[in-house]
């Protein structure tokens, strides 16, 4: 605004020169403030110049910090969704180690019920009577002792496998139930059981 004020009493003084009264001082006074407002320009000119340096001295240092935040928050999502990826397997784990511990939990009560069933009927059975009720453990022994078959549990269930130990050699067993007959597998295997005692 000083400025406007400054060119306008210069305008005002060039038009006095056309007055001859007192021209000369009028000039150099008109002259000395045309410098000042020069030197003002020039000053202001500086100041902007190193405002305007220092606003983008700042505005790199502000762009800078925002792409670092920005590889920051980056990291941290990766981390998040690896961490997330993590619990929902770790999840999933969890219930099935749940499921599989609830079938054991059936698994163990129904053993309880059975062996409850069989105390109370060992205990029905009368003490002078000669009726023996072998265990399912003992009968299991008797019959390996007997035949020296080894079974295979764990394949398809009308798959017959196993393994027979017999005097010589062991001679594997495999047999699928839906091609042989019955008679024809029980026969196979009494075939194996070694009759000289």
């Amino acid at each position: 605004m000083a400025v406007f004020r400054d060119m306008e009493e210069v305008s005002q003084g060039l038009l006095g020169l056309l007055n001859p009264n007192r021209a000369g001082a009028r000039v150099r006074r008109l002259l000395g403030r045309q410098e000042r407002m020069i030197e003002r320009l020039l000053s202001t000119k500086k100041s902007t110049h190193r405002l305007l340096s220092e606003i983008l001295a700042m505005e790199e240092d502000v762009a800078q910090k925002l792409i670092d935040e920005e590889e920051t928050a980056q990291h941290v999502e990766s981390k998040l969704q690896k961490i997330e990826s993590e619990l929902q397997k770790t999840s999933e784990k969890d219930a099935s180690l749940k499921a599989d511990l609830h079938l054991l939990m059936k698994e163990l009560e129904e053993l309880k019920e059975m062996e409850q069933d069989l105390t109370k009927t060992e205990g029905e059975v009368d003490e002078d009577s000669t009726v023996v009720i072998p265990s399912a453990v003992y009968v299991s022994q008797l019959y390996h002792r007997v035949s020296k078959i080894e079974w295979d549990y764990e394949c398809e269930p009308t798959v017959i496998k196993g393994i027979h130990h017999g005097p010589n050699i062991a001679q594997p067993i495999h047999f699928d139930s839906t091609q042989h007959s019955k008679k024809f597998i029980s026969d196979y295997l009494w075939s194996l059981v070694d009759t000289q005692w």
